[in-house]
């Protein structure tokens, strides 16, 4: 009889810690896709403002039409992109940084230099590759 009573004990502390390791796996891996869920949505916002900002920069160098290209406009925008990159990684941050600083230096002559073009274009795709590394490296 004691060997059964120690038996049962034995079984309801093994299923007890059982249960918990489950329970606090299953919570862990909820948190770690809501994480991910997150980033990519993130993620994809900002992909479609970058190519919002890449459209208005076109349109106000290569067709000279500062309604579609307004530059004021690419600071909402740029301001959208930075805001979102709060939910990616450092590496997205630091980029979306740099986009923003290389806006507010050119945003005024991007209709009249394409040395400004080159340089906005050229870190859309810098924070455009990168959220693309970020996108491969989730779970």
């Amino acid at each position: 009889m004691d060997n059964r009573i120690n038996l049962y004990q034995r079984t309801v502390i093994f299923s007890l810690l059982f249960t918990l390791m489950g329970f606090s796996y299953n919570v862990w891996r909820m948190e770690v896709s809501e994480n991910n869920n997150n980033i990519r949505t993130a993620s994809f916002e900002m992909l479609i403002n970058l190519s919002s900002l890449e459209q208005l920069v076109y349109s106000a160098y290569y067709d000279d039409d500062l309604k579609e290209g307004n530059p004021r406009k690419g600071w909402v925008i740029v301001g959208l992109i930075d805001d979102l990159s709060v939910l990616t990684d450092d590496e997205v941050k630091a980029k979306t940084t740099a986009l923003k600083d290389v806006w507010s230096v050119n945003w005024e002559t991007i209709s009249t230099s394409q040395q400004t073009v080159d340089k906005v274009v050229g870190s859309l795709d810098s924070v455009r590759e990168e959220i693309k590394i970020l996108l491969n490296s989730l779970d």
